[in-house]
């Protein structure tokens, strides 16, 4: 089954690299804010680097520093490595790691827009990093991290690549109590961040049997239900992944052109959304832990 998860993570952000989502849409643009992100962050970087896609701002609790080096995991379109390259400045470096081929070539064409030298981007999963052993000084991610598997073991890369004394500071999704069946099930709902996130004390579990000291997992109090502000989507199913079962939708009564399931990311969530009120189950997290 995680091989098939895999799988549809891959397609669906394929598709979102490539449905044209940014910041010049109302209500992406409102999603990056509702997680923290200011105006001027937002126009600091090429629209296209923001797709909707965060639940919460990394890089505004990170601490980042001049001259230091920044992992982020799941960099998407690169939203976070940007906004961290200017951070860490040309003395540093920010590097963002992604699975998705298509996200990696946006991320390098809107680094390119950008006008910086100081960043790179990887095509890799999380779980096994190209990166030297103690070679990082601070890691970033951003609403990724529930996505992953095997979490015990991407904490564990995190834990090798940084430096002693380096941080992890993530936001991310995790769960207040257990999910409804047909919201753990949905493939969607994974994709989308919420059927794969752990409760907030398992997470804080995993941080420390990877090594993690001074572990803190905060609730942001930022509402979940912002990604239904995405609406500029066209449809409401997404495409047939890797015969994995999807929750049924009344709005769903015919299969889609394929043509037409570029932009299913944001709608499917939104048709879960409109049946259960998700933050009485999950929260967006702000993560902190160090190595000692």
């Amino acid at each position: 089954m995680s091989e098939n998860l895999v799988q549809a993570v891959k397609e669906k952000y394929s598709a979102v690299a490539t449905s044209g989502l940014s910041s010049n849409q109302d209500g992406v643009r409102a999603v990056a804010e509702a997680f923290g992100y200011t105006p001027e962050e937002l126009a600091s970087i090429p629209a296209e680097a923001n797709m909707g896609l965060s639940c919460g701002n990394p890089t505004a609790t990170a601490n980042l520093r001049a001259g230091e080096v920044v992992v982020d995991l799941g960099s998407g379109g690169g939203l976070d490595v940007l906004l961290a390259a200017r951070k860490v400045g040309p003395k540093g470096k920010a590097i963002g790691i992604d699975m998705t081929e298509t996200m990696v070539e946006l991320a390098r064409k809107n680094a390119l827009k950008a006008g910086l030298s100081n960043v790179e981007f990887h095509l890799a999963t999380i779980d096994a990093l190209p990166l030297a052993d103690a070679s990082v000084d601070c890691v970033v991610s951003n609403c990724v991290i529930n996505l992953a598997p095997d979490k015990p073991k991407v904490l564990r890369e995190v834990a090798r690549v940084l430096k002693p004394g380096g941080r992890l500071a993530l936001s991310d999704i995790a769960l207040r109590q257990e999910l409804p069946a047909e919201i753990r099930d949905d493939v969607m709902a994974f994709v989308g961040c919420i059927s794969g996130a752990i409760l907030i004390e398992d997470y804080r579990s995993m941080l420390a049997q990877a090594g993690f000291a001074h572990v803190q997992v905060i609730e942001s109090g930022s509402d979940l239900n912002a990604y239904a502000k995405v609406e500029n989507q066209a449809v409401c199913c997404p495409p047939p992944t890797s015969g994995l079962p999807i929750a049924s939708s009344d709005c769903c009564s015919t299969a889609q052109p394929a043509s037409e399931t570029a932009e299913a990311f944001h709608t499917r969530l939104k048709d879960l959304l409109s049946r259960y009120n998700v933050n009485d189950y999950a929260a967006s997290v702000k993560v902190f832990a160090v190595k000692p």
